[in-house]
Formats: structure tokens, sequence, C-alpha cells
């Protein structure tokens, strides 16, 4: 089997992850580590018998393709580093802190025919995975991502922290251009917006309800999508989902789908149905990571692509302007 030579950069909690996944996968083969911070990168080299560099540029150099784990501030410049070596890049979320940036970046991997993939894992999340036979087509959703306060994450806004994970996977879901965008939010114990709600309507009348707080006592990761005759309902954090279905009278259900009831009179009368997909035994982290090998190796398109990676950040940007706008307006009328 071909491998692909992948080099990390930053070795902190997150990166410490992707190093232990990366060495169990068979289509990568791991030239080694770097952390500004020399004293984690050491660490992780001992622990995972991986060669340890003290600088970045040859370990770019060394590689086929870099993993960048840092700091969403530093993205940028390691991205744009590592294509100037000519080089494949796997970038966590979100893409860059800015959207110019992120444009950039874009156009460079475009021009040098450069992989880039952004690292929505959620898109892997086996919840998620376990509905692609399914035809979705929603034009409604509710997603609910709450979390319990971590001083990890707080130097952004929660819109680019938790946020961005359901608004990626909304704009791959709806296949229609965003008309309009409402949104509020609040900051609690941050300096930046720890609540938010955003309103988002599509072209083609889909709309999308999106909450997201990292000050909650429970925990909570879901999705419901609704469409004609059928309820989806995604559970991040369970790796499940469920489905709910009408179907006409006299049609038999398929294999693991169960009636519940009917619905309707007479002629129209319907069969309710419910079903609950296999779980899909898969680490998501591993296997974008190994989506993304392969699609280096293949030369085919990643799975979430710095395309991708930008609408998403698009979308974010315009959900934190309109909220900082209307606490701008708030303070303002209070004076």
């Amino acid at each position: 089997m071909n491998k692909l030579k992948i080099g990390v950069i930053g070795t902190g909690h997150l990166g410490r992850i992707h190093v232990k996944l990366l060495k169990e996968l068979d289509n990568v083969e791991l030239c080694g580590v770097y952390d500004k911070d020399f004293e984690k990168s050491k660490n992780v080299s001992e622990e995972f018998g991986v060669k340890q560099y003290q600088d970045m540029d040859k370990l770019i150099n060394d590689s086929e393709a870099v993993v960048i784990v840092a700091t969403t501030s530093a993205h940028y410049e390691l991205v744009k580093k590592a294509f100037g070596y000519g080089k494949h890049v796997f970038v966590e979320k979100p893409i860059t802190a800015h959207i110019s940036e992120a444009e950039e970046l874009v156009a460079i991997s475009e021009e040098k025919n450069l992989k880039l993939q952004v690292g929505h894992i959620e898109r892997f999340n086996p919840a998620l995975v376990s509905l692609e036979k399914y035809e979705l087509n929603p034009m409604f959703i509710q997603s609910d991502r709450l979390a319990q306060f971590n001083p990890r994450g707080t130097d952004v806004a929660v819109i680019l922290d938790l946020m961005i994970h359901d608004i990626d996977i909304i704009l791959s879901l709806v296949k229609s251009e965003i008309k309009d965008i409402r949104a509020s939010g609040i900051s609690v114990v941050s300096n930046n917006i720890d609540i938010a709600n955003a309103r988002i309507e599509f072209e083609n009348f889909a709309v999308a309800n999106v909450t997201a707080s990292r000050i909650s006592q429970k925990r909570m990761r879901k999705m419901r999508m609704f469409q004609q005759d059928t309820y989806f309902s995604v559970d991040f954090i369970e790796g499940s989902s469920e489905i709910i279905r009408l179907m006409p009278q006299g049609v038999l259900p398929e294999s693991g789908a169960f009636p519940i009831g009917q619905i309707g009179i007479e002629d129209k009368k319907r069969t309710v149905v419910i079903e609950r997909p296999d779980s899909v035994n898969i680490n998501p982290l591993q296997y974008e990571l190994k989506l993304f090998a392969e699609s280096v190796l293949n030369d085919t398109a990643p799975p979430v692509t710095g395309y991708d990676g930008l609408k998403a950040l698009r979308v974010a940007e315009q959900i934190i302007r309109k909220i900082e706008d209307s606490i701008s307006r708030a303070r303002f009328n209070n004076l």
C-alpha cells in the first residue's frame, strides 16, 4: 500500500490525539512532529516513538503533507508556509481567523493544485455517516450544540468555536444560496460571544435555526431535520440517528423500519414508520485523516475542501457581525 508522508505541526491536547491516530493508519507514514513549545513536542515524540523536529521548515520539507493543529490565529501563516514548499495540508477548523486569509489560501491551493482539507470533524460523526444512504433534502433544521464551560477556545466567539460545526453541515445539506441571516447572542463569562442563536434562510425557502452555548450545565449536540414526509434526528454525542417517515397505505417498510401508527383519513391514510440505522463503527477524527491521505494519494478532492471551510467561515462571520451590531445598538440605546 502506498503511504503518505505526513508531518504534524502542533502537539497540544488535540495535536497529540492526531499523532496517536495517524500512527495507526495504514496509508500514512508519520515523519515527525513540531511545536514551538519544544517540551510538548518532545513528550509526544517519546510517547509515540516519532521524530521530534526543532526546525519546522525541515519537517515540512521532509513531508509530502502536513497536519496543522495550532491555534486559529496561526493557521494562515502555517498553511501558507506549507504551500510555499508545495505540500498538501490538513488544517483544523476554522480554516483561518479571517475571511481574506481563507480566500487567499483557497486561491493558492487551486493555483498550485495542492489539497487543502479543513477539519470539520462532525461531517464524519457516526450518526451522520449512518444517513449516507438516505436522500437528505431538509427544509427545516433545528440544531443545538451546548457545552460545559472550558477556558480552551474562549479566545474566539462561540460561533467559531462550536456553531461552525453545524454551519458546515447545514451548508453541505442545503443546496441553495443564503437569502438572509438573523442572529442574537451575548457574552457571559469571556470577552467573546458565549451564547448565540442564528436563523439562516435560504433561497429555496429552507430554514435553519442554530443555537450554540459554551456555558451549559449539560452537554447537547443534536440536529433535527424535516423534509417532505420524513424527520431525521441526529445525536452527535451518542453517535446515533433516528428516522420517522410517512409511507402510503399497503407499502411495506424496508428491513429495519417498524410501523408505529397511522395518520390521515380514508384514502389519504398513511403509515408512520420509525427506523434506527445501524451504528457506524468509526473514529471521526481518524476517518477524516484517512480520507485526507486517500485524497492526496489518489489525487481526488478532499471530503471537506478549503472552499467548504471558507463558506462556513463566511457565514460564521456574518453571524458574529450581526450579533456585535445588535449589542452595539443596545448599548447606544441604553446611554
